[in-house]
């Protein structure tokens, strides 16, 4: 082998990929900092579960939105994706619903 095989050469800095890096950490930072706020202002109830649920899968979709690179995929496999989450969040929320209606039953 030469020398020159050896070589390892630096490749600048992309300046849009830390761009983007940065604007994802400050919008999941602006979010968690909104729910950690929200933590101690709300009193405790289904509203704030309800929020910080939502707010949980918001975070989780756009950090797979942006390191899993989704959101630079054709539509079709986006929804392969997000459509079968869909269901399972709607099947969860019915046996949570329909869950509670045991303790309706009058017998």
């Amino acid at each position: 082998m030469t020398s020159e095989e050896n070589k390892v050469v630096a490749q600048p800095v992309d300046k849009n990929i830390v761009k983007q890096i940065i604007k994802v950490a400050i919008i999941l930072t602006v979010i968690t900092s909104i729910e950690f706020i929200l933590a101690f202002t709300m009193s405790a109830g289904s509203v704030r579960t309800s929020f910080f649920v939502i707010m949980t899968l918001v975070k989780a979709f756009y950090i797979v939105w942006e390191f899993m690179h989704l959101g630079h995929e054709a539509k079709g496999l986006k929804w392969m994706v997000i459509a079968p989450i869909i269901f399972i969040i709607w099947l969860i929320t019915a046996l949570l619903m329909e869950g509670q209606a045991i303790f309706n039953l009058h017998i």
